[in-house]
């Protein structure tokens, strides 16, 4: 249970009925590859004895891989920064924009210059069955302040993997800057597809991750109907329909950095994004932008090791100190992320450089939940690969 006095429960009672299904891919043939997806495809032999003569990393350091702009800084100041001091132990941070195909290619190749690396539930879930990610027992990890062993403090809707160490709570909404509209204010997803009511260009994440989902919400798909919608051919087809109302008028963004440069830089009126990258825009860059929470998705980011580095140890001690309360805590102070343990979350208080009360501003409080849609990991992890390329189809049309 999700819940402080600031904060609202996030459980099963806001997942999506996953009933239904394509015919040629549901009932049993669903079951049988359940989180696992399409298996990933193996490693060019060429390119693999390169990466194999390539230097590992230094043994005296981590690299940690995640996913850049104040999300990373809120890692760096929270994480890495009090570890290294702590430990001695130096801490590489590297960016990256999310799957699988990095860490594959390290693992086939057997020269693994990546440690830690920041993953969504769905890639956290695929990566340990196709054996690319380390397991971790979460009862050997720090308990809460109060003596509450960690399997019990860790937020229970966040336990759905042995190779997963969870993280944090987010959620992808969409902005607008108010300077734009000077008069009435978008206030739901219908208001991100009227382009009569609310001209201007458009920022969408180029990935079908999100953007469906967005879209039929738009369209008047129930919170409850979505991934079961999404499941059939005429779903889909109902989802694209809506997508290309605005298609002629959507900027194409991939990295999680370029929502706010794209409304700071009037590239655009509103925007898909993280809710922390704009958070961030206006607490410390004073920018006019303001989220519509309404129809907020939300998902649990992970820290997962890769499997055969040979710095596991030192890895796991990071991601031991990272994950407990009082580091959870801290990167509250600096991103608007809710953190994945009960102990953490009664310590939010104030932005570490602002000052900003951060309660307000975290996904899972009341006024924030009221219409919103949890995103489906496992409907993910098994039609992700379909999904993808039905999308590239859509967008070279």
């Amino acid at each position: 249970m999700l819940q402080t006095d600031k904060h609202l429960k996030i459980g099963t009672q806001n997942r999506t009925a996953r009933g239904g299904g394509r015919e040629h891919a549901g009932g049993p043939a669903r079951a049988a590859r359940r989180r696992r997806g399409r298996p990933l495809a193996a490693l060019p032999a060429a390119l693999a004895a390169a990466l194999a003569a390539a230097p590992i990393a230094a043994q005296d350091a981590l690299t940690v891989v995640s996913w850049g702009g104040a999300y990373s800084y809120s890692q760096i100041k929270a994480y890495h920064e009090p570890f290294t001091a702590q430990t001695g132990i130096r801490i590489h941070a590297e960016d990256y924009n999310g799957g699988l195909a990095e860490v594959q290619v390290q693992v086939q190749s057997g020269n693994i210059t990546w440690d830690v690396v920041d993953m969504t539930l769905a890639d956290v879930v695929r990566g340990c069955d196709e054996g690319l990610l380390e397991s971790v027992d979460i009862a050997s990890f720090p308990p809460a302040p109060d003596g509450t062993p960690a399997e019990k403090d860790f937020l229970p809707e966040m336990l759905h993997s042995e190779c997963g160490v969870p993280l944090i709570v987010w959620s992808t909404i969409f902005a607008y800057d108010e300077s734009r509209f000077p008069g009435a204010k978008p206030a739901g997803l219908k208001d991100f597809f009227d382009l009569e009511k609310f001209p201007g260009k458009r920022a969408l994440r180029k990935s079908p991750r999100s953007t469906l989902e967005f879209a039929l919400m738009a369209d008047g798909v129930p919170l409850d109907k979505i991934y079961q919608t999404l499941s059939t051919d005429e779903g889909l087809q109902r989802a694209f329909a809506k997508l290309d109302t605005i298609k002629e008028h959507v900027v194409w963004w991939k990295a999680g950095s370029q929502p706010p440069l794209m409304l700071a830089d009037g590239e655009v009126v509103m925007a898909t994004s993280y809710n922390g990258r704009i958070f961030n825009a206006w607490n410390k860059e004073k920018k006019p932008f303001r989220i519509v929470w309404d129809g907020q998705i939300w998902s649990k980011n992970y820290y997962a090791i890769v499997k055969g580095t040979p710095r596991r140890e030192q890895a796991l001690e990071y991601v031991r100190f990272a994950s407990d309360t009082q580091r959870l805590a801290d990167q509250a102070r600096y991103i608007s992320y809710g953190p994945a343990r009960h102990s953490a979350m009664a310590m939010i208080s104030t932005h570490a450089e602002t000052g900003a009360d951060m309660a307000p501003h975290m996904p899972t409080t009341p006024e924030h939940f009221r219409h919103v849609l949890e995103r489906d990991f496992e409907w993910w992890a098994d039609y992700g690969d379909e999904m993808t390329e039905r999308f590239s189809t859509w967008l070279a049309r």
